[in-house]
């Protein structure tokens, strides 16, 4: 599956997006977890390390807002970290 970094998350992965293979029957929970477990770079002083930030961040599943980290992907979906911001 693709995911995609926006804003803070996109300077602590170091990256715009990455994909990921996870087993069947994965969840945003361990998507979140796997994407944790990459090696990274230190990110640019001021930004918060990617584990932080994901603890914080929002997520949308093909677009649409996630509100259960228990929910089901599948190898197809795309997956976007939207961390908080300021402003509006």
């Amino acid at each position: 599956m693709k995911v995609r970094y926006f804003a803070a998350a996109r300077a602590a992965a170091g990256l715009d997006e990455e994909f990921f293979d996870l087993p069947a029957g994965a969840t945003v929970a361990s998507l979140v977890s796997a994407i944790e477990a990459v090696p990274r770079d230190e990110p640019p002083v001021g930004t918060p390390p990617l584990a932080r930030i994901l603890s914080r961040s929002s997520f949308l599943l093909n677009e649409v807002a996630v509100r259960d980290r228990t929910l089901l992907l599948s190898a197809d979906d795309t997956v976007d970290v939207l961390p908080p911001f300021a402003g509006g």
